[in-house]
């Protein structure tokens, strides 16, 4: 059994290969119920991932405008700070020393700049004047950072940055810059679902965006600092209107709703999240798994994220000061429940469009299938009943008005034909048997001659009513043949490509089709030996065997035959090559099929008798096989029989005939019974070297 086969086995159970109707269903019904359900799931799979990265995509461009923004609320600090200490007026009060005037101008700065503070120190960092009166010990109050950077510029005079950045301040601190900022400073923390263990319950840093911006004279030099900024935590006005710009009304369908936070490490130190009805999610804390991407990592987070208490599609990026340190988050996000019921909604809907097609399909591919399988069905049982020997056996109506309709009709003419020849047949064999053993009596005192004579007359006889019969039975066979070859010609190029599920039906048809005419061809070639009969030539048997075998070459290379050649003849015999090809070709074929596990092939041929009568060529094909049994050597040369499943039994007795046909004569025999000691059977070809035509 070859690779294929086993395939093919594996692939196809017993239950499938055996019957044309679980072909065609099969064939209808697997493309519905395997392909469309795994295309289905994988469009499933495809659209739930398309739609979770649209969501995805969608709040990354959100987390950019409100980057954006906020970037641009820090440029607007640092370039606010940098006007105020380029006007006029501040260096006019400056160079007057008139406090009073500088703080009303701070005042009047910061409310017009939406900044929470901005106070102006002296080039060694003490604090002159504010947009608040300061007190003695708040001028005194100087924070490290604004200290070191005076001192930098006093010592390099070079001004300080002028841009502004994001500065994390303690509490001390920023009230040395705005105590009254105090009230915004405090935020109790929240407990939060998920968030990282932490020992504070309260947070009193301040989250600052923040610009130190020198006031330059006319020659460069340093003569006072500007400080301004803006305290993020519960900027609510600021938070607010992130949002809208991020998530303005009507931006979000299905209901969802947007919200933006501003995060001082892992607390919401400002937010639009609300905790309950009216009360806002100041003080509650992001996620553990957020703050390390985030805040541990540096990482951009884009995904779904549970926000206080409902899940969020989410952006979570870093907040850096000026160091590059990272300092706290930036949050935008929205609802994610209105968009997971609308995608179940379309999923489920789709599933559903996907189950009626399938169902739907299912019940038409079964209907058309049904047309096909049972009008081949009935043929099947018919060929079955006349096979057991029903003679009656008829397909009948069918359905089908189709090819198939038409074969049926086709095989039921067919099947009255054989059973009218075959009554024929059997009249005119009974009839033969009478005229057999008639004139058997007459010659059964004959001499050898007379009987000799006897044999050729009875030969001659069978010859001539088979010849009779074959001819008829090939007139009146070939012809529904025809029809038939034609049916299906015309069904092929009628169905095109919708023939392809009943393809390998259709040439099981073609073959037995050609078959039938093969048998045909080969009855009358056996009967009408002189109508096929070739012109005679001087042959070389030698050679004969030598190209037969070059015909055989492509089975020999399948198998594990070793061809052992004694080719001792000498003489040329009379006989048509073609005939005698065919001939070898045949026993050839026999003795590689007798030994389907390898063996050996002998080919012999040698010179026999010296008179001119006598003068001829013997080949000898031995193979190593299992040989002849009993059986199989009194029926050898019958017509019909055979020991193989595919063979129709008139492969030797066209041989005897052809040879026959030239004075010669075949004989098969095991080789164990002519005294050798190898196993297998041997078959012996006499031909002479001047032909002795038999007479009809």
């Amino acid at each position: 059994m070859g690779p294929y086969v086993k395939l093919h086995n594996l692939l196809a159970p017993r239950w499938l290969t055996r019957s044309i109707r679980n072909k065609l269903l099969a064939m209808a019904l697997l493309p519905l119920l395997v392909v469309l359900p795994l295309l289905l799931g994988a469009l499933v799979i495809w659209g739930n991932a398309a739609y979770d990265r649209l969501l995805i995509t969608k709040v990354r461009s959100d987390l950019a405008v409100a980057r954006g923004y906020f970037g641009q609320v820090l440029g607007e600090v640092g370039s606010g700070t940098l006007a105020v200490a380029q006007s006029h007026t501040l260096h006019l009060a400056l160079a007057q020393h008139d406090l009073q005037s500088l703080q009303v101008l701070l005042e009047k700065e910061r409310r017009r700049l939406g900044f929470d503070f901005i106070n102006l120190y002296s080039p060694q960092g003490v604090l002159l004047t504010a947009d608040w009166t300061p007190s003695h010990q708040s001028a005194q109050s100087t924070s490290a950072a604004l200290r070191a950077t005076a001192s930098g510029m006093a010592s390099t005079h070079q001004p300080a940055p002028r841009n502004a950045s994001l500065t994390l301040l303690n509490a001390n601190e920023l009230l040395a810059l705005a105590p009254h900022l105090a009230p915004r400073i405090r935020i109790p923390l929240i407990a939060t679902r998920g968030a990282a263990p932490i020992e504070r319950t309260v947070e009193d840093r301040a989250l600052v965006m923040l610009s130190n911006t020198p006031v330059l004279g006319l020659k460069g030099e340093t003569l006072a600092l500007l400080r301004g900024g803006v305290l993020l935590n519960q900027n609510l006005d600021l938070i607010d209107h992130i949002n809208r710009i991020v998530y303005p009304d009507g931006s979000l369908p299905f209901g969802s709703n947007g919200t933006a936070t501003l995060f001082m490490d892992d607390v919401r130190i400002t937010t639009n999240v609300r905790l309950f009805q009216d009360q806002r999610a100041i003080g509650t804390r992001v996620s553990q798994a957020v703050r390390d991407a985030v805040l541990a990592r540096g990482d951009t987070w884009l995904d779904r994220a549970f926000v206080v208490n409902d899940w969020y599609v989410s952006a979570y990026e870093p907040l850096m000061d000026a160091a590059g340190r990272r300092v706290g988050m930036l949050y935008v996000g929205y609802l994610e429940e209105p968009f997971r019921l609308v995608k179940y909604n379309i999923l489920s809907l789709i599933i559903g469009i996907f189950l009626f097609v399938i169902v739907l399909a299912a019940v038409f591919s079964v209907r058309w299938a049904r047309s096909i399988f049972r009008p081949v069905e009935q043929m099947n049982r018919t060929m079955q009943h006349a096979e057991e020997g029903d003679t009656s056996a008829r397909v009948g109506a069918v359905e089908a008005r189709d090819e198939i309709g038409a074969l049926a009709i086709h095989l039921d003419q067919l099947l009255d034909v054989i059973d009218e020849k075959t009554r024929a047949l059997q009249r005119w064999a009974g009839e033969l048997d009478a005229k057999v053993t008639e004139r058997t009596h007459e010659l059964a005192q004959s001499t050898a001659s007379l009987q000799q004579a006897q044999q050729k007359l009875v030969k001659s006889e069978k010859l001539a009513a088979i010849g009779q019969l074959t001819a008829s039975v090939a007139h009146e066979i070939n012809n529904p043949i025809a029809v038939m070859q034609g049916n299906l010609d015309l069904m092929r190029e009628t169905l095109g490509d919708h023939a392809r599920p009943v393809a390998a039906e259709l040439r099981l048809m073609d073959q037995q089709v050609e078959r039938m005419r093969l048998i045909v061809t080969q009855l009358l070639q056996y009967a009408r030996p002189t109508e096929y009969a070739g012109y005679v030539e001087t042959v070389d048997v030698n050679r004969v065997l030598e190209n037969s075998l070059v015909l055989v070459s492509h089975l020999l290379a399948h198998t594990r035959i070793e061809v052992v050649r004694r080719l001792q003849a000498t003489r040329n015999i009379g006989i048509n090559e073609q005939e005698l090809q065919q001939v070898v070709i045949n026993l050839l074929i026999n003795a590689i099929q007798a030994m389907p596990e390898g063996g050996t092939l002998l080919l012999d041929t040698h010179d026999r008798g010296e008179t001119p009568t006598s003068a001829g060529v013997v080949i000898e094909v031995r193979d190593s096989g299992a040989g002849l049994s009993p059986p199989a050597r009194e029926k050898l040369f019958r017509p019909f029989f055979t020991t193989k499943n595919d063979g129709n039994g008139l492969g030797l007795w066209i041989s005897l005939g052809l040879v026959e046909r030239y004075g010669g004569s075949i004989s098969g025999a095991n080789r164990r019974d002519r005294g050798e000691d190898a196993p297998g059977a041997v078959f012996s070809i006499s031909l002479l070297s001047e032909p002795q035509k038999q007479e009809d």
